[in-house]
Protein backbone atom coordinates (compact mmCIF):
# COMPACT_ATOMS: atom_id res chain seq x y z
CA UNK A 1 0.00 0.00 0.00
CA UNK A 2 1.13 3.13 -1.08
CA UNK A 3 2.81 5.75 2.01
CA UNK A 4 0.44 8.89 1.84
CA UNK A 5 2.52 11.63 1.54
CA UNK A 6 2.82 14.07 4.88
CA UNK A 7 0.49 16.62 5.57
CA UNK A 8 2.79 19.16 5.30
CA UNK A 9 3.67 18.21 1.54
CA UNK A 10 -0.18 18.24 0.87
CA UNK A 11 -0.73 21.98 1.97
CA UNK A 12 2.18 23.11 0.15
CA UNK A 13 1.07 21.28 -3.19
CA UNK A 14 -2.56 22.53 -3.02
CA UNK A 15 -0.71 25.98 -2.31
CA UNK A 16 1.21 26.02 -5.19
CA UNK A 17 -1.85 24.37 -7.85
CA UNK A 18 -3.63 26.95 -5.93
CA UNK A 19 -1.74 29.85 -6.35
CA UNK A 20 -0.79 28.66 -10.22
CA UNK A 21 -4.15 29.02 -11.20
CA UNK A 22 -4.35 32.50 -9.53
CA UNK A 23 -1.53 33.92 -10.46
CA UNK A 24 -2.83 33.09 -14.50
CA UNK A 25 -6.02 34.45 -13.66
CA UNK A 26 -3.90 37.93 -12.84
CA UNK A 27 -1.41 37.25 -15.56
CA UNK A 28 -5.01 37.26 -18.18
CA UNK A 29 -6.19 40.17 -16.15
CA UNK A 30 -3.20 42.38 -16.71
CA UNK A 31 -2.63 40.92 -20.80
CA UNK A 32 -6.34 42.18 -21.16
CA UNK A 33 -5.68 45.97 -19.90
CA UNK A 34 -2.76 46.28 -22.13
CA UNK A 35 -4.49 45.37 -25.13
CA UNK A 36 -7.37 47.46 -24.63
CA UNK A 37 -5.48 50.29 -24.63
CA UNK A 38 -2.85 49.14 -26.98
CA UNK A 39 -0.02 48.57 -24.74
CA UNK A 40 0.58 44.52 -25.05
CA UNK A 41 3.79 45.41 -26.64
CA UNK A 42 4.96 46.81 -22.62
CA UNK A 43 4.99 43.06 -22.15
CA UNK A 44 5.61 41.53 -25.16
CA UNK A 45 8.13 43.80 -26.47
CA UNK A 46 10.64 43.36 -29.59
CA UNK A 47 14.21 43.44 -29.72
CA UNK A 48 16.69 45.81 -28.44
CA UNK A 49 17.09 47.14 -24.57
CA UNK A 50 15.07 50.45 -25.13
CA UNK A 51 11.45 51.02 -24.64
CA UNK A 52 9.33 51.84 -27.00
CA UNK A 53 7.91 55.02 -27.77
CA UNK A 54 7.95 58.42 -26.03
CA UNK A 55 10.52 59.70 -24.62
CA UNK A 56 13.11 58.03 -26.16
CA UNK A 57 16.35 57.60 -24.81
CA UNK A 58 18.09 60.90 -24.71
CA UNK A 59 22.28 61.60 -25.37
CA UNK A 60 24.45 63.81 -23.82
CA UNK A 61 23.09 63.04 -19.94
CA UNK A 62 24.90 62.96 -16.64
CA UNK A 63 23.66 60.41 -14.59
CA UNK A 64 25.05 60.35 -11.05
CA UNK A 65 23.71 56.88 -8.89
CA UNK A 66 23.38 58.19 -5.25
CA UNK A 67 23.58 55.54 -2.72
CA UNK A 68 21.53 55.84 0.63
CA UNK A 69 20.60 58.95 2.39
CA UNK A 70 23.56 60.54 3.54
CA UNK A 71 24.82 60.97 -0.39
CA UNK A 72 21.12 61.76 -1.78
CA UNK A 73 19.79 63.59 0.27
CA UNK A 74 22.96 65.80 0.71
CA UNK A 75 23.23 66.08 -2.97
CA UNK A 76 18.75 66.90 -3.01
CA UNK A 77 19.64 69.98 -0.58
CA UNK A 78 22.42 71.50 -2.12
CA UNK A 79 20.63 71.30 -5.54
CA UNK A 80 18.03 73.15 -3.67
CA UNK A 81 19.98 75.73 -2.31
CA UNK A 82 21.62 76.71 -5.42
CA UNK A 83 18.31 76.94 -6.94
CA UNK A 84 18.21 80.31 -9.36
CA UNK A 85 14.61 79.99 -11.12
CA UNK A 86 12.40 76.84 -9.76
CA UNK A 87 12.00 74.28 -7.69
CA UNK A 88 9.64 71.47 -8.30
CA UNK A 89 8.71 67.76 -6.29
CA UNK A 90 6.79 65.35 -6.55
CA UNK A 91 6.65 62.68 -4.05
CA UNK A 92 4.53 60.14 -1.79
CA UNK A 93 4.66 62.41 1.27
CA UNK A 94 7.01 64.36 2.62
CA UNK A 95 7.47 65.50 5.99
CA UNK A 96 8.58 69.51 6.85
CA UNK A 97 10.30 68.02 9.65
CA UNK A 98 12.37 66.11 7.68
CA UNK A 99 16.13 66.71 8.30
CA UNK A 100 17.61 66.06 4.75
CA UNK A 101 20.85 67.23 6.45
CA UNK A 102 21.51 66.35 10.11
CA UNK A 103 23.16 68.68 12.53
CA UNK A 104 21.74 71.39 10.42
CA UNK A 105 19.66 73.99 11.74
CA UNK A 106 18.09 74.63 8.58
CA UNK A 107 18.42 71.26 7.26
CA UNK A 108 14.84 70.15 7.08
CA UNK A 109 12.81 69.69 4.01
CA UNK A 110 10.34 72.29 5.07
CA UNK A 111 13.02 75.06 5.72
CA UNK A 112 15.30 74.50 2.74
CA UNK A 113 11.94 74.91 0.17
CA UNK A 114 10.66 77.83 2.58
CA UNK A 115 13.83 79.41 1.82
CA UNK A 116 14.05 78.90 -1.50
CA UNK A 117 10.73 79.69 -2.09
CA UNK A 118 11.62 83.75 -1.29
CA UNK A 119 13.51 83.87 -4.43
CA UNK A 120 12.38 81.16 -6.74
CA UNK A 121 9.25 79.29 -7.79
CA UNK A 122 9.00 76.55 -5.48
CA UNK A 123 5.87 74.01 -6.31
CA UNK A 124 5.29 70.44 -4.28
CA UNK A 125 2.95 67.73 -5.74
CA UNK A 126 1.98 65.07 -3.06
CA UNK A 127 -0.22 62.69 -3.07
CA UNK A 128 -3.33 63.24 -1.18
CA UNK A 129 -3.07 60.25 1.17
CA UNK A 130 -5.08 57.16 2.05
CA UNK A 131 -8.68 57.62 1.62
CA UNK A 132 -8.78 55.01 3.94
CA UNK A 133 -7.28 55.38 7.71
CA UNK A 134 -5.68 51.84 7.83
CA UNK A 135 -2.76 52.89 5.75
CA UNK A 136 -0.55 55.59 5.52
CA UNK A 137 -0.08 58.70 4.68
CA UNK A 138 -3.70 59.30 5.72
CA UNK A 139 -5.50 62.06 3.92
CA UNK A 140 -5.76 63.97 7.53
CA UNK A 141 -1.47 63.33 7.77
CA UNK A 142 -0.81 64.60 4.34
CA UNK A 143 -3.34 68.02 4.86
CA UNK A 144 -1.49 68.57 7.99
CA UNK A 145 2.09 68.27 5.88
CA UNK A 146 0.87 70.62 3.36
CA UNK A 147 -0.38 73.15 6.04
CA UNK A 148 3.31 73.15 7.37
CA UNK A 149 4.73 73.43 4.51
CA UNK A 150 2.83 76.38 3.12
CA UNK A 151 1.92 77.91 6.65
CA UNK A 152 3.76 81.73 6.13
CA UNK A 153 5.78 80.74 3.31
CA UNK A 154 5.56 80.78 -0.16
CA UNK A 155 5.58 76.96 -1.41
CA UNK A 156 3.14 76.15 -3.41
CA UNK A 157 1.42 72.55 -2.67
CA UNK A 158 -0.65 70.72 -4.48
CA UNK A 159 -2.25 67.29 -3.18
CA UNK A 160 -3.20 64.64 -5.54
CA UNK A 161 -5.89 62.29 -4.82
CA UNK A 162 -6.60 60.73 -8.45
CA UNK A 163 -5.77 57.63 -7.45
CA UNK A 164 -7.10 53.65 -7.97
CA UNK A 165 -8.53 52.05 -4.92
CA UNK A 166 -5.76 50.80 -2.85
CA UNK A 167 -3.09 52.69 -4.74
CA UNK A 168 -0.98 55.91 -4.43
CA UNK A 169 1.27 58.70 -6.54
CA UNK A 170 4.79 57.00 -5.67
CA UNK A 171 7.35 58.33 -7.72
CA UNK A 172 9.92 60.51 -5.64
CA UNK A 173 10.93 63.68 -8.10
CA UNK A 174 13.20 66.45 -7.66
CA UNK A 175 13.91 69.14 -10.55
CA UNK A 176 16.09 72.44 -9.79
CA UNK A 177 15.92 74.93 -12.70
CA UNK A 178 14.93 72.60 -15.08
CA UNK A 179 18.47 71.87 -15.44
CA UNK A 180 18.63 69.25 -12.63
CA UNK A 181 16.60 66.10 -11.85
CA UNK A 182 16.94 63.70 -9.07
CA UNK A 183 15.21 60.34 -9.61
CA UNK A 184 14.75 57.56 -7.08
CA UNK A 185 13.45 55.87 -4.56
CA UNK A 186 13.96 58.30 -1.36
CA UNK A 187 10.88 60.00 0.47
CA UNK A 188 11.66 62.70 2.48
CA UNK A 189 9.83 61.63 4.83
CA UNK A 190 10.16 59.92 8.37
CA UNK A 191 6.85 57.82 7.82
CA UNK A 192 7.40 54.13 8.21
CA UNK A 193 10.90 54.74 8.82
CA UNK A 194 13.88 57.07 8.52
CA UNK A 195 15.12 57.68 4.85
CA UNK A 196 18.62 58.62 6.02
CA UNK A 197 21.05 56.59 6.79
CA UNK A 198 25.10 56.00 5.71
CA UNK A 199 26.41 53.29 3.48
CA UNK A 200 27.91 52.09 6.87
CA UNK A 201 24.22 50.90 8.30
CA UNK A 202 25.95 51.50 12.02
CA UNK A 203 22.86 49.53 14.19
CA UNK A 204 21.09 52.73 15.77
CA UNK A 205 18.31 51.16 18.19
CA UNK A 206 15.82 52.04 14.86
CA UNK A 207 15.13 50.78 11.63
CA UNK A 208 17.90 51.36 9.24
CA UNK A 209 17.45 52.08 5.90
CA UNK A 210 18.93 51.25 2.63
CA UNK A 211 17.99 53.34 -0.62
CA UNK A 212 19.18 54.39 -3.97
CA UNK A 213 18.72 57.46 -5.95
CA UNK A 214 19.95 59.75 -9.27
CA UNK A 215 21.25 62.76 -10.37
CA UNK A 216 20.46 63.18 -13.65
CA UNK A 217 21.71 67.06 -16.02
CA UNK A 218 20.85 66.66 -19.45
CA UNK A 219 18.19 66.48 -22.02
CA UNK A 220 16.56 63.94 -20.34
CA UNK A 221 16.14 66.48 -17.50
CA UNK A 222 12.95 67.68 -19.86
CA UNK A 223 11.69 64.56 -19.70
CA UNK A 224 11.14 64.12 -15.94
CA UNK A 225 10.01 67.82 -16.12
CA UNK A 226 7.08 67.23 -18.32
CA UNK A 227 5.46 64.96 -16.21
CA UNK A 228 5.69 66.74 -13.06
CA UNK A 229 3.90 69.76 -15.87
CA UNK A 230 1.23 67.38 -16.77
CA UNK A 231 0.49 66.65 -13.47
CA UNK A 232 0.54 69.77 -11.96
CA UNK A 233 -1.68 70.93 -15.50
CA UNK A 234 -4.28 68.04 -14.62
CA UNK A 235 -5.07 68.96 -11.04
CA UNK A 236 -5.07 73.04 -11.34
CA UNK A 237 -5.38 73.73 -15.06
CA UNK A 238 -2.07 75.74 -14.93
CA UNK A 239 -0.07 75.37 -17.55
CA UNK A 240 3.58 75.34 -16.74
CA UNK A 241 6.02 76.90 -19.35
CA UNK A 242 7.63 74.06 -20.91
CA UNK A 243 11.42 72.92 -19.97
CA UNK A 244 13.62 73.42 -22.87
CA UNK A 245 16.03 70.34 -22.97
CA UNK A 246 19.16 71.20 -21.31
CA UNK A 247 22.52 71.01 -24.05
CA UNK A 248 24.77 68.22 -23.56
CA UNK A 249 26.87 67.90 -20.97
CA UNK A 250 27.84 63.97 -20.26
CA UNK A 251 28.35 60.81 -22.18
CA UNK A 252 25.51 59.01 -21.20
CA UNK A 253 22.11 57.95 -23.08
CA UNK A 254 19.38 58.26 -20.41
CA UNK A 255 15.48 56.97 -20.90
CA UNK A 256 12.76 57.99 -18.52
CA UNK A 257 10.60 55.23 -17.86
CA UNK A 258 7.41 55.45 -16.20
CA UNK A 259 3.68 54.09 -14.50
CA UNK A 260 0.71 55.85 -14.95
CA UNK A 261 -2.21 53.69 -14.84
CA UNK A 262 -5.33 54.23 -17.55
CA UNK A 263 -8.11 56.66 -16.69
CA UNK A 264 -5.77 58.48 -14.74
CA UNK A 265 -4.90 61.60 -16.22
CA UNK A 266 -7.03 62.57 -19.17
CA UNK A 267 -3.38 63.40 -21.26
CA UNK A 268 -2.77 59.66 -20.38
CA UNK A 269 -5.58 57.97 -21.08
CA UNK A 270 -4.12 55.00 -22.06
CA UNK A 271 -1.53 54.74 -19.25
CA UNK A 272 1.88 53.90 -19.58
CA UNK A 273 3.73 50.66 -18.19
CA UNK A 274 7.21 51.19 -19.66
CA UNK A 275 8.88 50.75 -16.24
CA UNK A 276 7.17 46.69 -17.16
CA UNK A 277 8.46 46.72 -21.06
CA UNK A 278 11.87 48.18 -19.75
CA UNK A 279 12.42 44.75 -17.07
CA UNK A 280 11.09 42.86 -19.51
CA UNK A 281 13.48 43.46 -22.35
CA UNK A 282 16.52 43.43 -19.61
CA UNK A 283 15.52 40.28 -18.42
CA UNK A 284 15.05 38.70 -21.77
CA UNK A 285 18.87 40.30 -22.84
CA UNK A 286 20.60 39.20 -19.75
CA UNK A 287 23.41 36.93 -20.84
CA UNK A 288 25.67 36.50 -17.63
CA UNK A 289 24.17 37.75 -14.58
CA UNK A 290 21.16 39.78 -13.24
CA UNK A 291 21.58 42.17 -10.06
CA UNK A 292 17.94 43.47 -7.97
CA UNK A 293 17.24 45.29 -5.04
CA UNK A 294 13.62 45.48 -4.42
CA UNK A 295 11.13 46.46 -1.95
CA UNK A 296 8.95 43.97 -3.12
CA UNK A 297 9.08 40.84 -5.55
CA UNK A 298 6.10 39.34 -6.50
CA UNK A 299 5.00 40.20 -10.32
CA UNK A 300 4.29 37.88 -12.18
CA UNK A 301 5.13 39.07 -15.13
CA UNK A 302 8.88 39.66 -13.91
CA UNK A 303 9.13 36.15 -11.61
CA UNK A 304 8.13 34.02 -14.65
CA UNK A 305 10.70 35.78 -16.73
CA UNK A 306 13.35 35.27 -13.98
CA UNK A 307 12.32 31.58 -13.70
CA UNK A 308 12.91 31.44 -17.41
CA UNK A 309 16.33 32.58 -16.98
CA UNK A 310 17.37 30.14 -14.52
CA UNK A 311 15.98 27.05 -15.75
CA UNK A 312 17.25 28.05 -19.45
CA UNK A 313 20.46 29.74 -18.13
CA UNK A 314 22.34 31.76 -20.95
CA UNK A 315 25.38 30.11 -19.91
CA UNK A 316 26.99 27.82 -17.04
CA UNK A 317 28.08 31.10 -15.36
CA UNK A 318 24.67 32.44 -15.07
CA UNK A 319 24.15 33.97 -11.63
CA UNK A 320 20.65 35.62 -10.15
CA UNK A 321 21.29 37.86 -7.21
CA UNK A 322 18.24 39.42 -5.37
CA UNK A 323 18.34 41.92 -2.36
CA UNK A 324 15.12 42.00 -0.09
CA UNK A 325 14.16 43.48 3.16
CA UNK A 326 13.90 40.97 5.48
CA UNK A 327 10.27 41.81 6.50
CA UNK A 328 8.42 44.00 3.87
CA UNK A 329 5.94 46.65 5.58
CA UNK A 330 3.19 44.79 3.43
CA UNK A 331 3.22 41.60 1.21
CA UNK A 332 6.27 39.81 2.86
CA UNK A 333 4.25 36.42 2.42
CA UNK A 334 3.22 37.16 -1.52
CA UNK A 335 7.73 37.73 -1.99
CA UNK A 336 8.17 34.81 0.33
CA UNK A 337 6.14 32.72 -2.41
CA UNK A 338 7.60 34.24 -5.48
CA UNK A 339 10.76 33.47 -4.00
CA UNK A 340 10.20 30.38 -3.26
CA UNK A 341 9.21 29.82 -7.18
CA UNK A 342 12.22 30.56 -8.00
CA UNK A 343 13.94 28.51 -5.63
CA UNK A 344 12.39 25.47 -7.28
CA UNK A 345 13.74 26.88 -10.64
CA UNK A 346 17.03 26.25 -9.78
CA UNK A 347 18.92 23.36 -9.70
CA UNK A 348 22.56 24.71 -10.14
CA UNK A 349 23.08 27.42 -6.84
CA UNK A 350 22.44 29.95 -9.95
CA UNK A 351 20.30 32.38 -7.37
CA UNK A 352 21.07 33.67 -4.10
CA UNK A 353 18.14 35.78 -2.40
CA UNK A 354 19.58 37.75 0.33
CA UNK A 355 18.94 40.57 3.11
CA UNK A 356 20.50 43.05 4.91
CA UNK A 357 21.00 44.35 8.44
CA UNK A 358 21.99 47.03 10.27
CA UNK A 359 25.48 46.17 12.25
CA UNK A 360 27.78 47.75 15.11
CA UNK A 361 29.73 45.09 16.24
CA UNK A 362 27.43 42.25 17.46
CA UNK A 363 24.75 44.42 17.87
CA UNK A 364 22.27 44.47 15.18
CA UNK A 365 18.74 46.10 13.74
CA UNK A 366 16.79 45.71 11.12
CA UNK A 367 17.63 47.29 7.88
CA UNK A 368 14.86 48.42 5.47
CA UNK A 369 16.08 47.29 1.70
CA UNK A 370 14.06 49.95 0.00
CA UNK A 371 15.94 50.73 -3.24
CA UNK A 372 14.76 49.91 -6.65
CA UNK A 373 17.78 48.79 -8.53
CA UNK A 374 18.26 46.42 -11.57
CA UNK A 375 21.45 45.33 -13.21
CA UNK A 376 22.10 43.71 -16.09
CA UNK A 377 25.88 41.86 -17.29
CA UNK A 378 27.08 45.50 -16.95
CA UNK A 379 25.68 46.91 -19.49
CA UNK A 380 22.01 48.08 -18.87
CA UNK A 381 20.97 50.22 -15.48
CA UNK A 382 17.58 51.51 -13.65
CA UNK A 383 17.01 53.47 -10.73
CA UNK A 384 13.63 54.93 -9.69
CA UNK A 385 10.83 54.01 -7.79
CA UNK A 386 9.24 51.25 -9.09
CA UNK A 387 8.55 47.88 -6.77
CA UNK A 388 8.66 44.84 -8.66
CA UNK A 389 4.78 44.11 -7.49
CA UNK A 390 1.61 45.19 -9.65
CA UNK A 391 1.05 48.54 -7.42
CA UNK A 392 4.27 49.90 -9.39
CA UNK A 393 4.25 48.23 -12.85
CA UNK A 394 0.66 48.62 -13.25
CA UNK A 395 -1.12 51.13 -11.29
CA UNK A 396 0.46 53.82 -9.02
CA UNK A 397 2.61 56.55 -10.25
CA UNK A 398 6.01 55.75 -10.97
CA UNK A 399 9.08 56.92 -12.93
CA UNK A 400 12.69 55.09 -12.80
CA UNK A 401 15.67 56.30 -15.54
CA UNK A 402 17.73 53.67 -17.35
CA UNK A 403 20.92 53.53 -18.93
CA UNK A 404 22.93 51.28 -21.04
CA UNK A 405 26.77 52.68 -20.14
CA UNK A 406 28.75 49.43 -19.34
CA UNK A 407 31.15 51.67 -17.01
CA UNK A 408 28.10 53.36 -15.29
CA UNK A 409 26.19 50.13 -14.72
CA UNK A 410 29.91 48.46 -13.40
CA UNK A 411 30.63 50.91 -10.99
CA UNK A 412 27.03 50.82 -9.71
CA UNK A 413 27.25 47.30 -8.75
CA UNK A 414 30.96 47.06 -7.47
CA UNK A 415 29.71 50.42 -5.57
CA UNK A 416 26.94 48.28 -4.01
CA UNK A 417 28.51 44.90 -3.90
CA UNK A 418 31.50 46.68 -1.80
CA UNK A 419 29.03 47.96 0.27
CA UNK A 420 27.15 44.64 0.94
CA UNK A 421 29.87 42.91 1.10
CA UNK A 422 31.91 44.87 3.63
CA UNK A 423 35.14 44.87 1.32
CA UNK A 424 36.73 47.60 -0.70
CA UNK A 425 35.83 47.94 -4.59
CA UNK A 426 39.47 47.69 -5.30
CA UNK A 427 38.35 43.93 -4.01
CA UNK A 428 36.05 43.31 -6.61
CA UNK A 429 37.33 45.24 -9.88
CA UNK A 430 38.52 43.18 -12.72
CA UNK A 431 36.84 39.67 -11.02
CA UNK A 432 34.13 37.73 -12.75
CA UNK A 433 30.34 38.83 -10.88
CA UNK A 434 29.66 34.56 -11.16
CA UNK A 435 33.21 34.11 -9.22
CA UNK A 436 32.45 37.23 -6.83
CA UNK A 437 28.92 35.65 -6.42
CA UNK A 438 30.20 31.92 -5.57
CA UNK A 439 32.87 33.23 -3.77
CA UNK A 440 31.29 35.89 -1.17
CA UNK A 441 27.99 36.37 -1.65
CA UNK A 442 27.12 32.81 -1.21
CA UNK A 443 29.25 31.99 1.21
CA UNK A 444 29.23 34.72 3.66
CA UNK A 445 25.01 34.81 3.41
CA UNK A 446 24.47 31.62 4.12
CA UNK A 447 26.95 31.55 7.11
CA UNK A 448 25.20 34.19 8.63
CA UNK A 449 22.10 32.40 8.20
CA UNK A 450 23.36 29.46 9.88
CA UNK A 451 24.83 31.49 13.15
CA UNK A 452 21.68 33.29 13.11
CA UNK A 453 19.51 30.06 13.65
CA UNK A 454 22.02 28.24 15.85
CA UNK A 455 21.75 31.80 18.15
CA UNK A 456 25.26 32.74 17.42
CA UNK A 457 26.04 36.85 17.21
CA UNK A 458 26.16 37.81 14.01
CA UNK A 459 29.09 39.24 11.73
CA UNK A 460 28.08 40.61 8.53
CA UNK A 461 25.43 42.69 7.44
CA UNK A 462 24.82 40.58 4.25
CA UNK A 463 22.70 37.34 5.29
CA UNK A 464 20.81 34.71 3.42
CA UNK A 465 16.94 35.19 2.95
CA UNK A 466 15.69 33.51 6.09
CA UNK A 467 11.89 31.91 6.32
CA UNK A 468 11.24 30.93 2.93
CA UNK A 469 8.64 28.57 2.88
CA UNK A 470 6.19 27.19 0.44
CA UNK A 471 3.39 26.81 3.04
CA UNK A 472 0.59 29.37 2.84
CA UNK A 473 2.54 31.74 0.71
CA UNK A 474 2.49 30.51 -2.84
CA UNK A 475 -1.02 32.33 -3.19
CA UNK A 476 -0.62 35.47 -1.91
CA UNK A 477 1.26 37.18 -4.30
CA UNK A 478 -1.15 36.36 -6.77
CA UNK A 479 -4.27 36.74 -4.33
CA UNK A 480 -3.08 40.08 -3.88
CA UNK A 481 -2.28 41.19 -7.66
CA UNK A 482 -6.37 39.83 -8.46
CA UNK A 483 -7.89 41.85 -5.35
CA UNK A 484 -5.92 45.17 -5.44
CA UNK A 485 -4.95 45.57 -9.31
CA UNK A 486 -7.65 48.40 -10.60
Amino acid sequence: MPRLPPPAALVARADGKLGDVIEAAVLAKHRRRLVAHGRLPCLEPGPGWWAAGEPEPREGCELRVLIDGDEAFGAIAAAIRSATRSVWVAGWHIAPDFELLRGEEDGSAGALLAEAAERVDVRVLMWAGSPVPLFHPTRAETRRAREALTRRTRVRVETDPREHPFHCHHEKLVIVDGEIAFVGGLDMTNLAGDRWDSSRHPARRRLGWHDVGTRLRGPAVADVAAHFSLRWWELTGERLTPVTPPPPLGGHTVQVVRTVAEGMYDRVPDGDFRILESYRRAIRGAERFIYLENQFLWAPEITRALVEKLRHPPRSDFRLVIVLPTRANNGQDDTLGQVAVLKDADDGDRLLVATLRSLSGEREDRLYVHAKVGIVDDRWLTVGSANLNAHSLFNDTEMNVVCDDPALARDTRLRLWAEHLDVPVAALSGREPSAVVDELWRPIALDELARMRRGAPPRHHLLAMPGVSRRSRRVLGPLNGLITDG
